[in-house]
């Protein structure tokens, strides 16, 4: 389940996120069906409409596709587009926001290897 109140980020966004992280992990694998707009809507518990506009977007950069009457589809290149898509986004959306934080903090990107390569450990590997 997804909590949508705590960011800044529109909805939507957050949901071509959600997506997008299924594929890359796996749960969603190229060529598989995706949950329909409704499925995705109840299990989030949001508007198909947003679900629509979310899928709308993975269409656009060729993620998922669909084949009318029968649902979407993860791209069989789906995985490698959702992770392009997911560093083009973090790159001008949330690096500038680190990299004013360590600025203004005085520390230095060195500093972030120890707490990295910890968090590293820790996540699940694939």
């Amino acid at each position: 389940m997804m909590h949508f109140e705590n960011s800044s980020q529109a909805i939507y966004l957050q949901i071509v996120e959600y997506v997008c992280e299924q594929i890359i992990r796996g749960e969603w694998t190229e060529g598989e069906k995706i949950p329909s707009v409704r499925e995705l809507g109840v299990a989030l518990e949001v508007n198909p409409n947003t679900v629509m506009r979310s899928y709308e977007v993975l269409k656009n950069e060729q993620i998922i596709f669909d084949k009318r009457g029968i649902g979407n589809f993860v791209d069989l290149e789906g995985s490698e587009r959702a992770l392009r898509y997911l560093q083009k986004e973090f790159t001008s959306k949330a690096l500038p926001q680190v990299f004013k934080t360590l600025y203004l903090l005085k520390m230095d990107l060195e500093d972030l290897k120890k707490p990295f390569d910890a968090f590293k450990k820790k996540y699940p590997t694939e």
